[in-house]
């Protein structure tokens, strides 16, 4: 007589629930993965569109950040170059968890630009009979000179609208590691540069 071979239903049963078991303790942590690449990619792209946008317009008008004086100069810039399909006043439509991000509040003297790919960039202006230049630079001949902050949230309106931080709360740049990355980005912006303006941004984009 010929023996068969196989699983029994309570073994199949078994086996189907340790794999469950697996599965929900492994895919929040693959789905947050998968979305803080997400959130650094967009996050490069911005800056490296945003910078190309300046670029561009020194090339073709010969104007950068350290020739307009306010909110209304810095947006005329980027709207000329960048696909803009919306600007605010304001950055207090959007909801941010913890408050304002570092070194930009949810005012009325904030302009915020929304792009075709779903990037928000929030910015402050000058202070008064300044320029967006780096004060440091001496060589430039400007002496009404001030880095300009703003913001980049990589996904608009959409959650969680927190401020990326260092995975252990450190300030130091060399021991911050980002494990988890959110999806605002704090932003120094001056001349024709812009950068992160904060050791948790850094660490983003510089790959740590």
């Amino acid at each position: 007589m010929k023996k068969s071979f196989g699983f029994t239903l309570a073994e199949v049963l078994i086996t189907l629930g340790i794999i469950g078991v697996v599965a929900a303790m492994t895919m929040p942590t693959l789905m947050n993965s998968t979305q803080g690449a997400q959130y650094k990619a967009a996050y490069k792209k911005a800056l490296s569109a945003i910078a190309q946008g300046v670029t561009l317009n020194v090339a073709l008008d010969g104007s950068s950040f350290a020739d307009v004086s306010n909110v209304a100069g810095i947006k005329d810039i980027l709207a000329t170059r960048m696909n803009v399909v919306k600007g605010a006043d304001e950055a207090g439509t959007i909801d941010y968890e913890g408050g304002d991000p570092d070194g930009v509040t949810q005012s009325d003297t904030n302009y915020t630009l929304y792009f075709s790919d779903g990037i928000v960039f929030s910015f402050a202006g000058p202070t008064a009979n300044h320029v967006c230049s780096d004060p440091d630079n001496t060589d430039s001949g400007i002496t009404n000179a001030e880095k300009c902050l703003g913001f980049i949230d990589v996904n608009g309106l959409k959650g969680p609208n927190k401020m990326v931080t260092c995975t252990d709360g450190s300030t130091n740049a060399e021991d911050c590691e980002v494990k988890n990355p959110t999806d605002i980005y704090p932003v120094v912006f001056y001349d024709q540069t812009i950068l992160p303006n904060s050791q948790a941004a850094k660490a983003v984009l510089y790959g740590k």
